[in-house]
């Protein structure tokens, strides 16, 4: 009779910080947001198109509808904007739910998604393809493959050093960035001023302008892919989360699910970054907002910050399209607008995980 008593009592208390709800309402007036920013977005740019002509440019892919559009409006909504405004959504989707996975398994709000050195790594492989061939494809597909070098160097550093194994991938992260970091420094030093450099630099800074279709086939792969497993295996992170001995206890196998949870955020930030440059603090801050809305239950917790990543990052690339002359690159705007919020953040002290 003790024993039975005592279960529920510790499965209460083990569920007790995940009772906050109204996820599912606050799913969908986020899915409606993003679902209105996705048309909106097609209006707005420095050649407008009425919202009626963009559902009928769509509508006429399917339908025999009569052409009232020109073929400039066609090709600005098919071909330049819609490559951009899905990869605004699949970057912002990616980063944002990169950052609460890795929030969730270190259990430390201060993680980003390039905790583990990726975006580090995916700066040295662009800057070093800038540095050789100036090809796009060669420089994305060279930021992806230094992402994934690096992640795998920070695992197996973490692996050899004894101790808190999450503590120990914490600081081996830490190191391999600071190894990056370094040699991107010599790339920039012995970069041509006049060609190279500010080409590096121009990517350091974040961008979705030179995004195309192709861009989106090959990348939306591993993001979409990564995503999937992160949403099917977001109940596990609550386990996680309770710390490893009693993650353990309840028969979890904590280091196959680190691994697979590591694999997932890595690929999806690495695709992420080889397309869009360096954009940061989205799986800083979005995660915040997401428990501020539904608690910190992964199960909620991950979808509600899909959506809010995705609209956030579309919104931010509207406002660099169409508020100056000349486009601002993301990552300046998305720095300027998470960096006081995140204070904000800190100032109402919302670092409890309850």
């Amino acid at each position: 009779m003790k024993n039975q008593n005592s279960k529920p009592k510790a499965k209460e208390m083990n569920s007790a910080p995940y009772k906050r709800s109204g996820g599912l309402s606050v799913g969908v007036i986020l899915l409606v947001v993003t679902v209105v920013s996705f048309v909106l977005s097609f209006a707005l740019g420095r050649y407008p198109v009425s919202p009626g002509d963009v559902v009928r440019i769509f509508a006429s892919r399917i339908l025999p509808i009569h052409r009232t559009w020109s073929s400039i409006e066609d090709t600005v909504v098919i071909q330049i904007r819609l490559p951009r405004i899905l990869a605004a959504l699949l970057v912002g989707a990616s980063l944002a739910i990169a950052g609460a996975s890795f929030q969730g398994l270190f259990r430390n709000p201060l993680v980003s998604p390039d905790i583990l050195g990726v975006s580090s790594g995916a700066s040295v492989g662009a800057a070093f393809a800038i540095l050789l061939y100036q090809n796009r494809i060669v420089i994305q597909v060279s930021a992806f493959c230094f992402a994934l070098v690096a992640v795998a160097l920070t695992y197996a550093m973490g692996r050899t050093v004894r101790g808190n194994p999450t503590l120990s991938l914490i600081l081996a992260g830490v190191a391999i960035g600071s190894l990056f970091t370094a040699f991107l420094s010599l790339i920039k030093y012995v970069a041509d001023p006049l060609n190279q450099l500010p080409a590096i630099t121009y990517w350091l800074m974040g961008s979705l302008a030179s995004v195309s279709t192709g861009d989106l086939i090959y990348s939306s792969i591993p993001i979409i892919s990564g995503t999937a497993i992160l949403l099917l295996l977001r109940w596990r992170l609550n386990v996680l989360a309770m710390g490893e001995e009693e993650a353990k206890a309840l028969g979890v196998d904590t280091n196959k699910l680190r691994g697979i949870i590591i694999v997932c955020c890595s690929v999806v930030t690495g695709a992420s970054v080889c397309i869009s440059g360096i954009i940061g603090w989205v799986g800083l801050v979005i995660p915040h907002i997401g428990r501020m809305l539904v608690g910190p239950n992964h199960k909620v917790l991950l979808p509600v910050t899909v959506l809010l990543g995705a609209s956030y990052l579309l919104l931010i690339d509207d406002i660099v399209r169409t508020i100056y002359l000349v486009e601002l690159p993301i990552g300046i705007l998305t720095s300027i607008i998470g960096a006081p919020f995140f204070v904000y953040l800190l100032n109402r002290g919302r670092w409890g995980w309850t």
